[in-house]
């Protein structure tokens, strides 16, 4: 299995980290795709603790929506320290990127210029990129059009509509569930769940934050991705095992890393 979203150089994990690594090869995770918040200086330099206590795991870097404050006529900038983060750790995707009108921490306009400049690094670098998108369905959007011959893309933690999966979709994107997918009142977004071709879906715990049933209301680990990919598996009438074999397949394919 494979988390393909989560935060292992948060601070969360600082304290325990052998530990979280210990148990979620237990759970039969042999990867990771761990997002760096490349603005911030402690979190990129967990990062080689966490290379060393699991050297299979993948990291991408960016400058994450609510962050873009600072930013503001300075994207350009903000492109350059991802740059910089993503140097330092080989980074496999430019992420996580994108828009939050949820909270709005920064200024729409500002969070639209940094998101814009990000994607263009991407294109540059030729890396995919790992979406944010909150209450910004339209604007996140109208960018990603712009990119989407030349950037792969996955929308991460997706809590949209089934109408929104479809429009995602149809521009190629890959559509990643999290452990809300589990929850009592995931609504629509099972039916998101059955209707995300094979090849197009991901899996991901986004830990240390929206740990599944059952262990909602605690700290989040890679280990847990066991339980949304059996909730998902059980959604769309497959076993465990093929699916996490398929998500497999479509995190190497997003990310262009060979199979071991």
């Amino acid at each position: 299995m494979i988390d393909t979203h989560c935060h292992l150089a948060d601070g969360a994990f600082a304290a325990d980290l052998p530990d979280v690594v210990a148990r979620a090869k237990a759970a039969g995770l042999d990867a990771a795709l761990c997002i760096l918040s490349a603005d911030e200086p402690d979190e990129v330099g967990r990062a080689a603790g966490v290379r060393a206590a699991w050297p299979e795991v993948q990291f991408a870097a960016a400058v994450h929506p609510h962050r873009a404050g600072p930013y503001a006529g300075r994207a350009a900038e903000a492109a350059a320290i991802v740059a910089e983060a993503a140097d330092g750790v080989t980074a496999v995707a430019v992420g996580e990127i994108g828009l939050d009108y949820h909270y709005d921490f920064a200024p729409r306009d500002v969070q639209r210029d940094v998101f814009s400049a990000q994607m263009a690094l991407a294109q540059s670098r030729r890396l995919p990129a790992v979406i944010h998108t909150r209450e910004a369905w339209d604007d996140t959007l109208a960018i990603l059009r712009g990119f989407r011959d030349s950037v792969p893309t996955v929308l991460h933690c997706f809590t949209g509509t089934p109408e929104e999966a479809r429009q995602g979709l149809d521009l190629g994107f890959y559509i990643s569930l999290s452990g809300i997918v589990t929850f009592p009142r995931a609504g629509t977004l099972v039916d998101v769940a059955r209707l995300v071709p094979d090849d197009r879906l991901l899996v991901e715990t986004d830990a240390p934050f929206l740990a599944p049933v059952p262990h909602r209301g605690k700290r989040n680990e890679p280990a847990w991705v066991a339980e949304t990919l059996s909730a998902v598996a059980k959604i769309r009438g497959t076993d465990r095992d093929s699916l996490a074999a398929t998500i497999r397949r479509n995190f190497l394919k997003f990310t262009g890393l060979p199979e071991r």
